[in-house]
């Protein structure tokens, strides 16, 4: 007996550079999906932070003071939530004028920007995630609303909480003595 093949996503596949990995590319695999787009986001962040931070060693990146879990929080839980409806409308808008492709990058920048009105050196890695977060968002959106705004949500929680824990609880990571 065979199985009929149902496809995932409706309408046509989103065109998109041959160079985004296939499983970021498509809305069919949620949990695969969502691992390939921590590890980008994580990995390209943490690059480009030591990238930024041999540079311009100089530059402060954001400072955030420590709350315990309320902190965790607000970093890991509510900033995704409310940014990825931000997103959201933002990619809306840019798609009605751009390609997706165009609409992504934008759309990153735009976050990069307004990272660095926080913090100059901020901005210059926060481009990079929101790079991964707003090709989920279009991906999945051809599946529907609820994914496209769960996907992103999620792979920003999971970028935002490991450090949400090290700056709410710095004595978690103690270094040895020099």
């Amino acid at each position: 007996m065979q199985e009929e093949i149902v496809p995932a996503v409706r309408g046509p596949q989103l065109p998109l550079p041959n160079f985004v990995p296939e499983l970021l590319a498509r809305a069919d695999k949620p949990v695969a999906s969502l691992l390939v787009a921590w590890a980008l986001a994580w990995g390209g962040s943490l690059l480009l932070a030591a990238l930024w931070q041999g540079v311009l060693p100089a530059v402060e990146g954001p400072d955030f003071e420590a709350m315990g879990w309320f902190g965790v929080f607000m970093l890991a839980v509510f900033a995704p939530v409310v940014e990825t409806f931000i997103m959201a409308a933002i990619l809306w808008v840019l798609t009605r004028f751009v390609k997706p492709t165009a609409a992504i990058v934008a759309s990153a920048l735009i976050w990069g920007a307004a990272h660095s009105a926080l913090a100059p050196a901020w901005g210059l890695v926060i481009w990079w995630p929101f790079l991964i977060f707003s090709t989920l968002y279009l991906v999945w959106r051809q599946r529907s609303i609820l994914w496209a705004l769960a996907m992103p949500m999620l792979a920003h929680a999971m970028q935002n909480l490991p450090s949400a824990i090290l700056v709410n609880f710095p004595d978690l990571i103690t270094l040895p003595a020099a």
